[in-house]
């Protein structure tokens, strides 16, 4: 079993937010699935993504790349499921883990304070073990016009303050940040001298010193990508004729194809959040802080055999998290990355 903040997950292997965890069926079917120790849903904004035809994927033999932006459900939609479902499985201490994002603090507080509105429904805060948990996306690159955030860390300092602010007012409440694929050791720096800002030191003699973050979900898809068709499954003879594969033409690549890089996530955050010396020795500047050491991380990022779920593991990840195994084969890759039954090639 593994902590991240007031949730525990059991086993600790779980869904990425993804279009495939878009709707209330979706969510209960990885919920009901033993092989799924939490639930993330599609990332969603206050009033709902404007979703067409053009937000799409694409599959190779272990890789995606999709277009895809945000849910075109809006929040209320997904704390209405969660309520639902919580509430249908009430001896079940199964997270959801509820991914959201914004650009603006103000509507991000009023997101956070429906969420919150929502464990007090479930008596979510009273409990030891808490149900609902929350995800700022800060990373996806398929947005028009605007560059995934947490690429200009400071940037997003005033929508992680929000989220400070609710925890310092609830401790109870679970927060994390999904973050895009990093390239050079300067931003992994920024990004944890920025997560000092929200270290505080516990109360009395023996108190360690906590962070308002639990986790970093490391790493959404790389923008910027391009397949051709002949790179990927066949497509039906009545669609019409690509000179790419997706139509838009680039998107956000996934599966094996970033496995290495986002390993190469979970192992410098892993290192730097620890303070470990081999962080210091890649040229890494360690901060001196022990909150940041309960910073936890879920590894997402090529996570498609069960050697893969062991990789990210050894990098540092505590979690581990997938989304094109799950576009491909559904609820089921979960039992296939448990080493349960062989999966087939995607």
């Amino acid at each position: 079993m593994v902590k991240l903040g007031s949730i525990s997950i059991e086993p600790p292997l779980i869904n990425a937010s993804c279009a495939w965890a878009s709707d209330r069926d979706e969510l209960f079917a990885l919920y009901q699935s033993p092989y799924t120790g939490a639930v993330t849903t599609r990332t969603a904004t206050a009033a709902g993504f404007v979703e067409n035809a053009s937000h799409t994927v694409v599959f190779s033999e272990r890789s995606s790349l999709n277009s895809y932006g945000y849910s075109p459900h809006p929040l209320s939609a997904y704390t209405r499921w969660i309520r639902d479902i919580v509430r249908s499985e009430p001896s079940s201490t199964k997270p959801f883990i509820i991914s959201i994002t914004s650009s603006s603090p103000e509507v991000l507080s009023g997101m956070i304070d429906s969420i919150q509105a929502l464990r007090a429904e479930l008596h979510d805060a009273n409990d030891p073990i808490s149900r609902i948990a929350v995800e700022l996306n800060t990373s996806c690159p398929n947005i028009i016009g605007s560059a995934p955030l947490a690429y200009n860390f400071p940037a997003i300092l005033p929508l992680l303050r929000v989220m400070a602010n609710h925890f310092q007012s609830d401790p109870s409440l679970t927060l994390g940040i999904k973050l895009p694929p990093y390239f050079y050791a300067a931003q992994f720096e920024e990004v944890v001298q920025g997560l000092l800002e929200f270290s505080h030191p516990g109360s009395g003699d023996a108190a360690v010193a906590q962070n308002a973050f639990a986790f970093l979900t490391c790493t959404n898809t790389l923008g910027s990508s391009l397949m051709f068709p002949e790179q990927t499954r066949s497509v039906p003879s009545s669609e019409p004729q690509r000179s790419y594969a997706l139509s838009t033409p680039l998107g956000g690549l996934a599966g094996e194809a970033i496995h290495s890089l986002s390993l190469g996530n979970v192992y410098s955050f892993a290192q730097l959040l620890s303070g470990s010396e081999r962080a210091e020795q890649s040229g890494i500047a360690v901060p001196l802080s022990t909150s940041l050491q309960s910073i936890k991380i879920i590894g997402v990022g090529g996570v498609t055999t069960p050697d893969a779920v062991d990789r990210m593991r050894r990098a540092g990840a505590s979690v581990v998290g997938c989304a094109t195994l799950l576009g491909s084969e559904g609820v089921g890759a979960f039992e296939i990355l448990s080493g349960s039954i062989e999966g087939r090639t995607l």
